[in-house]
């Protein structure tokens, strides 16, 4: 036992030593439901006998979730955050932990959320949802409880965050189309957010490699996130600049819709004359016609994740600030085709 307190001690030792599973050693430890009493009681003692790390328990504690101006924009739009939150919930009853919810669209509002966790005892640490505000940043940085920036990043890195692997994304979708035989693809945006930034500058990787130069010839700046804006500016790009692509990659499946409305009306087919791609990978992209391609992003798991990134930082104080970043699976549906050949 000595000889094995020295080492450190993996999950697959604590299992054996239990005589149980890999998968129910972790779940006796993490709290999920499912595993008996007795039994969750032996793993924990034996966890503590071996010296086995185990995260600190949140349960019972609160913590707050503040979402920025942006991300209530969203809420009631799009259904990001909405997808995010259930992740959050979910993990969050899961660990007996008690979700506060807050909004914050300025500086005032930022301030009495931080004033409140410092008054209050049983919160436990804070998650702000697509905070990009450098002067809200600030404020936030060097707090005395963890926070943790969910569907955003810190470009200083001095707070944690997690995100999707938003360039990678981007650039994997935008090779997949070309490997459909497209060279010419279109990207539509609404540039501002860094998370956004980075879609635009995946799809700006792969299309460089493909020779072009010129990437703002193929790049349409969207006014909002809406699929109204996103037809007209569609519509927009091809009476300046004639059909110069024969497939159409969106930053959101928002502005999916409203490309395939744009092209329908100027009385091209999708996928037969244009392909379209979304990212999101939210369900109604199901039911448009044709069912849309998209990007899915793990919104759940991105708000699981965020829980469990605070309860790591509660455990350990001073560990280092990471970025972390989930993994974005393209789904193929039906907007999607191999490229015509001239």
């Amino acid at each position: 036992m000595d000889k094995k307190k020295q080492q450190k001690v993996r999950l697959v030792d604590l299992a054996a030593y239990c005589g149980v599973s890999m998968s129910t050693a972790s779940r006796a430890l993490s709290g999920t439901p499912g595993v008996r009493t007795e039994l969750r009681e032996k793993v924990m003692a034996a966890a503590k006998t071996l010296n086995y790390y185990t995260p600190t328990s949140i349960a019972g504690a609160k913590v707050i979730v503040a979402a920025s101006a942006v991300a209530m924009l969203d809420h009631q739009r799009q259904q990001f955050t909405t997808f995010v939150l259930e992740g959050i919930r979910a993990r969050a009853e899961i660990l007996g932990a008690e979700i506060v919810t807050r909004p914050i669209a300025n500086l005032n509002e930022e301030q009495t959320v931080l004033e409140q966790a410092l008054q209050d005892d049983e919160i436990a640490g804070l998650l702000f949802i697509t905070m990009d505000d450098e002067t809200m940043l600030a404020q936030t940085r060097g707090f005395s409880k963890p926070v943790i920036l969910v569907n955003g990043d810190d470009p200083s890195m001095e707070l944690s965050s997690i995100a999707p692997c938003n360039r990678a994304a981007a650039a994997s979708a935008t090779s997949y189309l070309n490997q459909e035989g497209h060279n010419k693809i279109l990207f539509m945006a609404h540039r501002g957010r860094r998370t956004i930034e980075r879609r635009l500058e995946g799809w700006r990787d792969r299309i460089t490699e493909m020779g072009h130069t010129d990437w703002k010839a193929l790049f349409v700046d969207v006014d909002d996130w809406t699929p109204e804006a996103a037809r007209k500016a569609i519509l927009d790009h091809m009476e300046r600049s004639g059909q110069n692509f024969s497939a159409v990659l969106c930053a959101g499946d928002s502005l999916a819709f409203g490309a395939i409305m744009g092209l329908l009306e100027k009385g091209l087919k999708v996928p037969e004359d244009i392909s379209v791609i979304g990212m999101d990978g939210l369900p109604q992209g199901e039911f448009v016609s044709p069912p849309l391609t998209s990007v899915h992003i793990p919104m759940k798991e991105i708000g699981m994740h965020a829980i469990d990134m605070l309860r790591d930082q509660l455990a350990e104080p001073d560990r280092l600030s990471k970025r972390v970043e989930l993994y974005c699976k393209l789904v193929p549906r039906a907007s999607h085709a191999p490229c015509k050949k001239a």
